[in-house]
């Protein structure tokens, strides 16, 4: 066990029955997510595994709240960044080389060979839900406060570490839609229902659990690896995925991209087999990543969530930033206009109000968000120019607040004023969706 002994975002411990628990415990955070070091770590497990002689392994976490709660979205910040200023003709590749070695560790460890089981005690969410499926096996302590989910659509991206690939091939594609669009969580039953648990256990005997399945099943594999397993439904995930699109269309008229890179993962995924579908989820994850909406829904709904909330607990927030939002969202006036031309061009655009949303009018944004996109039209010219009116009284306070409050004021902005989420907010920065 001489590498696993260098782990430090995980400990690997050698139970009397010679099954190996791998703890996922980042040091100093409260909660375990998967940061570069984590998943480089996860990969050296992953080769260790296949030539090692334990009989399974249990992967649980050593955080009393959550087994894994996502990707670190600070180090995706940095990901971003890196991939573009890489010459535009690289980026897939750089995108893609960076990011799927998540989805290469997690191979490599339900391959191996050793049969493996999750004690999930937590929160499994985003690539914590995706380590879990890794698993053959995954116990769940039966508790509302534990939960798998894949939020990744929340923020305007998808799960790439085979979240795409490996939930609807388990629960079937009706049912793995909602976690995959919606964000939805599952706990106890609903979570078994589902098919992404197997077994429920009181708190305390998730661990004996997981371990007793694994002295048992010592020659498990995935379905998806046995041959000839084809998923139940692969001939109908083409009129599935169709008519999903069009409702997922009509809600958002076009302006997320997560949602559907989502369905086209499923769509061109399913039908192959699993180490082609993997790398498929991934190129698609790689060009989405280079959108602009995930980075400002991360900015917004994520990092200025937290930023809020950090703000409300330290006392409440800032008198000025309340009143720079209620400023802005004054000038915009959004929901209030009596211009019925610019009244469309906000609803086509997203922003929420009390005017019934528009028919999606068959544009879906590309590189350049509805508002920046040919044709220009009377609705575009005068929706423009009331966000550089209310982006200019944003400048007041732009400089003159901290980066957590400009996010906080944004998060704002976008969740109580009706602000798209694509577009961020006025804060941080000076132009719209910059």
């Amino acid at each position: 066990m001489d590498a696993l002994g260098k782990l430090q975002q995980f400990r690997a411990e050698r139970s009397e029955k010679n099954v190996l628990h791998l703890v996922f415990d980042m040091p100093g955070r409260p909660m375990n997510v998967f940061s570069n070091a984590a998943i480089a770590e996860l990969g050296v497990f992953s080769r260790w595994l296949r030539e090692s002689d334990v009989k399974g392994v249990v992967i649980r976490s050593g955080k009393p709240s959550a087994f894994c709660a996502g990707a670190d979205l600070a180090e995706l910040g940095l990901a971003y960044d890196m991939i573009m200023a890489a010459p535009a003709e690289t980026r897939d590749r750089v995108a893609f080389d960076h990011f799927f070695r998540l989805s290469q560790a997690l191979r490599g460890i339900e391959t191996a060979g050793k049969p493996v089981a999750a004690a999930i005690a937590g929160l499994a969410l985003g690539g914590g839900g995706e380590l879990a499926l890794a698993a053959h096996h995954r116990v769940m302590v039966d508790d509302p406060k534990v939960a798998f989910g894949l939020p990744e659509s929340l923020v305007g991206l998808l799960p790439g570490g085979g979240g795409t690939q490996r939930l609807p091939r388990l629960t079937g594609i009706e049912k793995a839609l909602p976690i995959l669009l919606e964000g939805a969580r599952l706990s106890g039953q609903a979570a078994i229902a589902a098919g992404v648990v197997d077994q429920l256990v009181p708190a305390g005997e998730e661990v004996a659990a997981a371990e007793r399945w694994v002295l048992s099943h010592p020659s498990a594999s995935q379905p998806w690896d046995r041959p000839g397993w084809r998923p139940a439904d692969v001939d109908d995930v083409a009129a599935i995925v169709a008519r999903k699109r069009e409702s997922v269309l009509a809600e958002t008229l076009g302006h997320y991209p997560a949602p559907l890179a989502i369905l086209d993962c499923v769509g061109e995924g399913l039908p192959q087999p699993f180490d082609a579908a993997i790398r498929t989820e991934m190129q698609i994850f790689s060009k989405l990543i280079q959108r602009r909406e995930p980075r400002n829904m991360i900015r917004t709904l994520f990092l200025g969530r937290l930023d809020h909330d950090r703000l409300r607990k330290a006392g409440g927030i800032p008198a000025p930033v309340e009143q720079a939002v209620a400023v802005v969202s004054e000038a915009l006036q959004a929901g209030g206009t009596t211009d019925a031309t610019l009244a469309d061009a906000f609803a086509r655009a997203g922003f929420h109000g009390p005017s019934r949303a528009p028919a999606f009018d068959g544009v879906i944004a590309q590189s350049a968000f509805w508002l920046e996109a040919e044709p220009v039209t009377n609705g575009k010219r005068a929706l423009r120019e009331r966000l550089v009116r209310a982006y200019s009284v944003a400048d007041k306070w732009r400089a003159t607040f901290s980066e957590d409050q400009r996010r906080a004021a944004d998060y704002l902005l976008v969740t109580k004023h009706g602000f798209p989420a694509y577009m961020a907010g006025a804060f941080s920065s000076a132009e719209p969706g910059a």
